[in-house]
């Protein structure tokens, strides 16, 4: 064994000796310690543990034999140029296996701004105060796992006031000669009163390899600061993901958060959780999967409401074709001391195949009295009046059922706030009906 590739399944491995998997100079050992002795006391979800009980993601694990590399890797610029989006003005970053690729990025610079890779980051104030602080990050079996193996990834510091012109367009690539079990780790800090926006795209070269990614993403925004967090899951057969956002909310921030996810990947696993430490937050969590083929696609999320006057939305609408199958759990907490909170949720599905499927649980749980908490689920099929109207008018079925879906998402991509991206999406959409 070598102190950069471990094989899976991992039990063994991981238990033996943390050290073989990191540095012994390395200065958060002991944190990686603790984080692997809570992974090893729960072990990886299983259909019994409630928060996974429709999916089963050791059957995806047990695919291929998996290593754990570290070791970092490059791409061209031609693959990365292909998660470029049209008219799009942004910064660019690329990240491979999470590691940054410097000569491929243009990363924004200037006064209070600090932007790198994490590995380079441990003697920043904000990696001091924030890195793993975030209790879900703690309670998730998978994000124990992260904290414990992860190589590099993006950190992000923005100072009290500071606003990046234009947005950060950050694009994932995973490539291995080797079936690839691949540990992103980022920190994202906004200090009071800064504002940015985070474009990420992925990209996945062909090759006969898989990676599976277990990535973690820790989000801070604090006081009257504001975050537009898009994150476009373009799919690849030979790709995996369990992607953990953990945000924190401090008084009168505003996070808005777009999961788009889009077929071919034949596993996705998205936790989001946001954690509102201050009161007058406004928190945005709105999600689109159109998923094809034998793809499963599982959101969960769970707003956490610990104070009074803040406001939550949440819509996610999904799309099923062929035998796809998706799952998603919409959890709201409303503490005690969360008076006056605004929070509601919403799922809505399509289902376009025979086979296809949906589990859906929204789920309130309030213990304060003066509150306005809803939810809502829906799963049908197309309307056939609908579809007779446009074909009546000779609009062929495919295109018919392009621009009912089209319509369908349209209240969610109408408010992406990136006109360039937002264009984009809706386009992407269409081809996928089209094809």
């Amino acid at each position: 064994m070598t102190s950069d590739t471990i094989m899976i399944p991992f039990y063994q491995a991981l238990t033996e000796d943390v050290n073989a998997l990191t540095a012994p100079q390395d200065s958060l050992q002991e944190l990686r310690r603790s984080a692997l002795e809570r992974f090893s006391a729960t072990g990886l979800p299983t259909l019994k543990t409630e928060a996974w009980r429709f999916t089963n993601i050791q059957r995806f694990l047990k695919e291929y034999p998996y290593e754990l590399t570290s070791t970092p890797a490059t791409t061209t610029a031609d693959v990365a140029n292909e998660a470029n989006i049209p008219g799009l003005d942004a910064y660019r970053i690329v990240l491979v296996n999470g590691h940054l690729q410097a000569d491929l990025s243009s990363i924004p610079e200037g006064k209070g701004i600090r932007i790198g890779a994490m590995s380079a980051s441990t003697d920043a104030p904000g990696f001091a105060k924030w890195f793993n602080q975030h209790t879900q990050v703690n309670g998730e079996p998978l994000a124990n796992l992260n904290t414990a193996l992860f190589a590099d990834g993006l950190f992000i510091e923005l100072q009290a006031n500071v606003s990046i012109d234009k947005p950060i367009h950050l694009i994932h690539v995973y490539t291995s000669d080797r079936h690839a079990f691949v540990q992103p780790r980022h920190l994202w800090v906004l200090q009071k009163g800064a504002t940015a926006t985070v474009i990420e795209s992925t990209v996945h070269p062909k090759q006969e390899a898989v990676a599976f990614s277990n990535c973690v993403t820790e989000v801070v925004v604090a006081d009257n600061a504001e975050l537009w967090h898009y994150n476009v899951q373009q799919g690849a057969e030979n790709f995996r993901q369990v992607n953990t956002t953990a945000a924190q909310q401090e008084r009168d921030s505003r996070y808005h958060h777009f999961n788009i996810t889009l077929p071919n990947t034949p596993f996705t696993r998205n936790n989001l959780s946001v954690v509102l430490h201050g009161s007058n937050t406004e928190t945005n969590l709105k999600g689109i999967y159109l998923a094809t083929g034998n793809q499963h696609v599982d959101n969960y999320t769970f707003m956490n409401h610990l104070v009074p006057n803040c406001n939550s939305n949440e819509h996610y609408k999904g799309v099923l074709l062929e035998n796809a199958n998706a799952v998603f759990t919409g959890r709201i907490h409303v503490h005690q001391e969360a008076q006056k909170t605004n929070a509601f949720q919403q799922n809505n599905n399509i289902l376009m195949g025979d086979k296809a499927t949906i589990n859906s649980q929204p789920q309130l749980e309030i213990y304060a009295d003066d509150v306005k908490c809803s939810h809502g689920f829906t799963a049908g099929q197309f309307s056939e009046d609908a579809l007779f109207y446009l074909r009546a008018r000779a609009i062929g079925e495919e295109a018919a059922k392009a621009l009912l879906v089209n319509a369908f998402t349209h209240d969610v991509t109408d408010e992406i706030a990136v006109p360039a991206l937002q264009e984009y999406i809706q386009g992407q959409i269409e081809a996928i009906m089209n094809n």
